[in-house]
């Protein structure tokens, strides 16, 4: 990889790492299901002109809408809302061993001792940071976080099937099944969406907005840019990173607590996903 390029990654893993931060500063207002809805729907008003009919391919882009947008980022927002940013980034990667897990039941694909060793100590390090005391405060957005990452292995499943459907068009049938279905579902079980629009301050629709394009559009059309140019086994280990620098920004500017079997669960699920992710042939994407 060129210095430009890996610059490119470090800056790509830089935007996801900061925007758990910049989501969880605006979900201390917004609520989740409402936030959910605002992004997806400045996603919509940028991306509509990508939006394709792809024949013969559309009931995959649905359910891969579906999963990546409304039900994955539904849940995601409302655990992140319920946890802290830097557990939530830890958890959040089990989406890499959940996929593997998929791809061996329904793909049939062939893991070998390596990649059963990573997926044992992803999930063993999520436990040792589930068992802290601390984390028992908020286990129930935990648990959320760990169904947004079982649901977006689904949508990864089929992700590896689906061909020639863009980057940005994926996107644009992902924002457009999201928004009508948050906005519905904040109706149903959420209230103050008014006053919480009405009453947002700079820093919190900032957060809005930086999620819905730093995070959504640079970060998510950067890795894609890369994956063109380079193997996976070499840019799917530098994702790791957007956890590291998360953590960094929780403590740093959110004066979040890390204790030391949270440290330790981190090492030993990020080892885990390390692993997974260099003996696997495609990326699993779990920028927010």
């Amino acid at each position: 990889m060129t210095p430009l390029h890996l610059g490119f990654m470090v800056l790509i893993n830089f935007i996801w790492g900061f925007a758990l931060i910049a989501a969880k500063v605006s979900l201390d207002h917004f609520p989740p299901l409402l936030f959910a809805a605002l992004r997806f729907t400045l996603i919509v008003m940028v991306l509509f002109p990508f939006l394709k009919i792809h024949e013969g391919r559309m009931k995959q882009v649905i359910i891969i809408a579906l999963c990546a947008g409304p039900v994955g980022f539904g849940l995601f927002f409302v655990g992140l809302s319920l946890s802290t940013a830097s557990v939530v980034a830890v958890t959040s990667q089990l989406g890499v061993p959940f996929a593997t897990i998929m791809s061996i039941v329904f793909l049939k694909e062939q893991v070998h001792w390596r990649r059963w060793l990573g997926i044992i100590l992803s999930f063993a390090g999520v436990m040792v940071i589930s068992f802290d005391p601390a984390v028992f405060t908020y286990i129930d957005g935990l648990l959320f976080v760990v169904a947004s990452a079982l649901v977006g292995s689904v949508g990864t499943i089929y992700q590896r099937q689906i061909r020639n459907v863009g980057v940005f068009e994926m996107q644009a049938w992902v924002a457009v099944a999201a928004a009508p279905l948050m906005i519905a579902a904040s109706l149903a079980v959420e209230q103050g969406q008014i006053e919480a629009l009405v009453e947002a301050n700079l820093m919190e629709w900032a957060g809005v907005f930086y999620v819905a394009f730093a995070s959504s559009l640079v970060g998510h059309a950067g890795i894609y840019y890369l994956l063109q140019r380079y193997e996976v086994t070499q840019t799917a280990p530098l994702t790791l990173l957007a956890p590291v620098f998360t953590v960094f920004f929780a403590v740093t500017l959110l004066g979040e607590m890390v204790t030391e079997r949270m440290l330790v669960g981190a090492l030993v699920a990020l080892t885990g996903v390390l692993i997974v992710s260099i003996r696997q042939k495609r990326i699993v994407d779990t920028g927010p």
